[in-house]
């Protein structure tokens, strides 16, 4: 039996491109990345990053590792942990990702006594966020962007020129803001304390509550009806440029209802290589000179905005972010860098303040940006507390027969077979057997079937 599972994908160029990719996608996470730690290992955040960022360690705990590696994934998350929070560091915009990451994993594991650990830990992080970062006046949170720990993120302001720091709180005012992609990553925290309350017997209510009341708050002061699109954060206005990420967690997160999903979706800008963290370029960087957090190809950003396509069914749209996934990790030797140029899919690092940034390799939530795209996206596994059932989005492109053998899930190991197209589970079968779902309760070694139409 294999430690980890295998992509077969029907015949043709397309679908072996992305079995190839699939492979150094595993390759990267469970062999390259992940790294001894006393008896145990933990998932760094990739080449050049030696320790598990919070935000690093959520992310790839909920994309791919909490499935793959499931040990591996919850002494990461613990370990960006200390005294009963979540670490209590100069990055606290991003902290509260670590619950969505938490709760994820239990879903995934099945790990119960992890979910009461991880409900302590989030709820006491969370009051002090609450505290400490809540703006009342419009009920949103402060801080900078989930991707943009970097000034090159933003325009001026907050970017102050001539300031040599490339940190973003090292700018006037950055701190103030209220971004939609963190507040989005909120609302996705809100609703995974709720769960997790309920399962630990605390009251699931005030999360629920808080939840709502920041949806509207999103909706209301980080929406422009006028431009028929979301902002990209709230300081003196309201700012519109495009932050994919942020675009791409309000759909996910059901933030954006069906209509205005559908507008995102419809409306977000393509380079020539893919989506970008921020478009356009701010007046300060252009195509030859790209801002490192700006207009360039991360792929974990677009690993999220693939996802939300698949999760409205838009499947041309996810088909397309795979394609630009599998185009860049081809064109790099099958590398899994840091960041690649949108114009002409290079690895570039892009600029900063005023000079050019490496991109580095062997980054971990590249590969786990893809691991999910194909088992959440293509194949269409959901995780609930009684197991996975189906959502697959099979674009016309990607139509056929794919397997995913020795996929292991707790305590059986899958077989799962995908025929058709579309973004309908027609039919699925367990063993021969019609189900609703694959049971979390479930030992052995199992075929299934997914019809898709």
């Amino acid at each position: 039996m294999t430690d980890r599972p295998v992509l077969v994908p029907p015949a043709g160029v397309r679908g072996e491109n992305l079995q190839v990719c699939y492979a150094a996608a595993l390759h990267n996470l469970l062999d390259v990345n992940t790294i001894p730690d006393g008896g145990t290992a933990y998932l760094r955040a990739g080449g050049g990053y030696s320790d598990p960022w919070t935000r690093d360690a959520a992310i790839n705990s909920w994309h791919a590792a909490s499935l793959l590696s499931p040990e591996v994934a919850r002494h990461t998350l613990l370990k960006v942990c200390g005294d009963g929070l979540i670490a209590q560091d100069n990055q606290w915009w991003d902290q509260i990702i670590w619950v969505i990451g938490a709760y994820h994993h239990r879903l995934v594991t099945g790990d119960t006594s992890f979910g009461v650990e991880a409900f302590r830990i989030g709820a006491a992080s969370f009051d002090i966020l609450r505290r400490d970062r809540f703006d009342a006046a419009t009920g949103l949170y402060r801080g900078p962007s989930l991707m943009q720990d970097g000034i090159a993120g933003f325009p001026e302001p907050p970017y102050q020129p001539g300031n040599p720091s490339s940190f973003v709180l090292d700018h006037p005012g950055a701190a103030e803001l209220r971004c939609l992609s963190t507040n989005a990553v909120y609302v996705g925290a809100l609703g995974a304390l709720e769960q997790l309350a309920a399962e630990a017997g605390a009251d699931p209510a005030p999360y629920a509550a808080q939840r709502a009341e920041l949806v509207a708050a999103i909706n209301e002061y980080l929406w422009s009806e006028e431009a028929g699109q979301y902002g990209y954060f709230l300081g003196d206005g309201l700012d519109l440029h495009q932050e994919t990420a942020g675009l791409a967690l309000a759909v996910e997160f059901g933030i954006a209802g069906p209509e205005r999903a559908a507008q995102v979706i419809a409306g977000i800008h393509h380079e020539p290589y893919g989506v970008v963290n921020v478009w356009p370029h701010f007046p300060r960087f252009d195509a030859q000179h790209p801002g490192r957090h700006n207009a360039i190809c991360w792929p974990m950003v677009m690993g999220l905005w693939g996802h939300a396509a698949a999760k409205v069914g838009e499947a041309a749209e996810f088909g397309r972010t795979v394609d630009d996934l599998v185009r860049l990790f081809r064109s790099s030797g099958d590398e899994l860098f840091e960041l690649y140029n949108a114009t002409t899919g290079e690895v570039d690092g892009g600029w900063q303040v005023g000079r050019q940034w490496e991109s580095l390799p062997d980054q971990t939530w590249s590969a786990t940006a893809l691991l999910r795209l194909v088992h959440e996206g293509l194949f269409g596994l959901e995780f609930g507390v009684d197991g996975i059932t189906f959502r697959p989005t099979v674009p016309s492109s990607y139509a056929g027969e794919w397997s995913l053998r020795s996929l292991r899930y707790q305590a059986a190991t899958l077989d799962i077979t995908l025929r058709g197209e579309g973004t309908e589970a027609r039919s699925v079968q367990l063993d021969g057997q019609n189900v609703t779902h694959v049971p979390a309760t479930l030992t052995g070694h199992h075929s299934v079937e997914v019809l898709v139409g």
